[in-house]
């Protein structure tokens, strides 16, 4: 078929520069490319890390605020993108460093069919963040 890995994941934010803090200065993204889009009045912010891109959009403000999409359901949980994981070598260690950064953890719990230790945070617009080890 020719699928051979995960290119990029695309998020819609709703305030870029608390996402791009978040994602570059917090999570430790590399940022490729970041564009402003004229003819679609938002931002475009391309990352990378493990060589997996992430994609932020965000839309331009407007009046001083930003124009919202609709807000992420949670529960019940929609059809859809349900998180986004990362993969860590040391949990423990990496969710000290989370909340170092003022950023809230779940307590560590193991999956009952890998036997993978695992935890969740949120972005700025309370995406679930996975970390699985």
């Amino acid at each position: 078929m020719g699928i051979c890995a995960v290119h990029h994941v695309a998020l819609i934010v709703s305030d870029y520069e608390r996402s791009r803090d978040f994602y570059v200065n917090k999570l430790g993204f590399e940022i490729l490319r970041e564009n402003f889009r004229e003819d679609r009045q938002d931002y475009k912010l391309d990352l990378i890390l493990g060589g997996v891109e992430l994609e932020i959009f965000a839309p331009a403000k407007a009046d001083g605020e930003y124009e919202l999409h609709p807000k992420r359901p949670s529960f019940p949980e929609a059809y859809g993108l349900r998180h986004l994981a990362f993969k860590v070598t040391d949990i423990e260690k990496t969710v000290e460093e989370l909340n170092r950064k003022g950023i809230v953890t779940e307590p560590i719990r193991t999956d009952e069919f890998s036997g993978g230790k695992f935890t969740f945070f949120k972005d700025p617009d309370g995406l679930p963040l996975e970390l699985h080890e």
